[in-house]
């Protein structure tokens, strides 16, 4: 990889950490928000709620809608849109007008993302692109996790305008930096709407998009109530709960890198081998999930297997339609952030019915039907591969 590629993807990682953040920042200050906006902590929760299905929504269209354009002036329009939408949330106090400009923002966030992982693979060797999407994928792990506890910290020692603020400067450097050091990304071979869209004939697709959102809500069904868990179950202090929180995301991060190579040796034993890693996990969250000790251990562990779970999901619906590359990611973000919504309310639903620690049965439950799809997909993959008739998987 020359240094071109090299500071290309450096700013792709940052570029979707400040898209990421700009989503998940708020849950660390949600309490703080509604203060500000004057709503209650239940209705704050709608800043994270339809920017999510926003993402949902325009996941499989909007990357599609762009995908004939020059990709550095797609970007460039996306990190501007951002921008503009963190700087109007700073000063405008009328919280309708902000749900609006956050399900914009939403609207437009699987188009950078799902661009970065398609530029990051393009500038390098087909074998060598698990790799590259790692490390965009280090972005991501930072800006869904680590961007929460550096947002609760800039509110809780400035203000809640300063965090606001955190959003917006990092977006805007972003910008700053996709101007001056990219070069212009024309679409080299523009592919027809209908040409993208017959992916969507496909098996191996639906079973790929089905298997990541159970992959998905096994880890966030469970992550989701995690401060839940650590305060009911193991009686942890809050500020200890936080730094638990800032170590899962570090070794998330790790995990992406590990993932890289994983892939790049062999895929199909990684994504095999990861629901019964975790399945192991949650046994251990079970017997131990009282003890501070063990938790704090069996939590960076944890945290880099969701890391190594996240590509994954990029993965295997990638690898299902690669003629189709960014429509395939749009897809990933669509089936992972309705992962995270069927996962979180059935979790909820689990705390409710039989109390905290039973959380963890979501992400078996979970884990036992996305092993159902990903031999479902192995199998269709194999049969289609061994048929001499079939030019492409099926």
């Amino acid at each position: 990889m020359d240094k071109q590629n090299k500071l290309i993807i450096l700013i792709l990682t940052f570029g979707v950490f400040g898209i990421l953040n700009t989503e998940m920042g708020v849950i660390g200050i949600l309490p703080s928000l509604a203060e500000y906006y004057g709503v209650s902590v239940s209705q704050a929760g709608l800043l994270v709620g339809l920017f999510a299905l926003a993402i949902a929504i325009a996941g499989p269209t909007m990357p599609l809608l762009f995908s004939g354009i020059d990709r550095k002036k797609v970007l460039l329009l996306v990190l501007a849109i951002f921008v503009l939408g963190n700087i109007a949330t700073i000063f405008i106090t009328n919280f309708t007008v902000v749900l609006i400009i956050r399900f914009i923002s939403g609207l437009f966030h699987p188009v950078y993302v799902s661009l970065a992982f398609t530029i990051a693979a393009d500038s390098v060797k087909k074998e060598e692109a698990p790799k590259a999407i790692a490390k965009v994928f280090i972005g991501v792990s930072a800006g869904m996790v680590v961007g929460v506890p550096i947002v609760s910290f800039i509110a809780s020692v400035a203000s809640i305008q300063m965090a606001l603020a955190f959003f917006a400067v990092t977006n805007a450097l972003v910008l700053i930096a996709t101007l001056l050091f990219m070069p212009s990304m024309p679409v080299k071979e523009k592919l027809s709407y209908g040409s993208q869209l017959r992916i969507l004939k496909k098996s191996i697709t639906w079973l790929s998009i089905i298997g990541v959102i159970f992959l998905n809500a096994s880890v966030f069904g469970v992550y989701s109530y995690f401060a839940e868990f650590l305060t009911s179950v193991t009686n942890m202090p809050l500020n200890t709960i936080t730094i638990m929180l800032f170590l899962f995301g570090l070794t998330n991060i790790i995990g992406n890198i590990v993932a890289g190579k994983l892939l790049t040796q062999n895929a199909i034993k990684t994504v095999v081998a990861f629901p019964f890693a975790l399945g192991a996990v949650y046994i251990l969250f079970f017997l131990f999930g009282e003890l501070t000790i063990p938790m704090a251990i069996i939590t960076l562990i944890w945290g880099i297997i969701a890391g190594i779970g996240a590509n994954i999901n990029q993965y295997w619906v990638m690898s299902s339609a690669p003629e189709a590359p960014t429509f395939a990611n749009g897809l990933f973000l669509t089936s992972a952030n309705i992962g995270v919504t069927v996962g979180s309310a059935i979790g909820g639903y689990f705390i409710a019915q039989m109390g905290t620690q039973y959380v963890i049965l979501v992400g078996f439950i979970s884990i036992i039907l996305s092993l159902v799809f990903v031999f479902l997909r192995n199998y269709r993959y194999n049969n289609v591969q061994n048929n001499p008739l079939n030019s492409r998987v099926s």
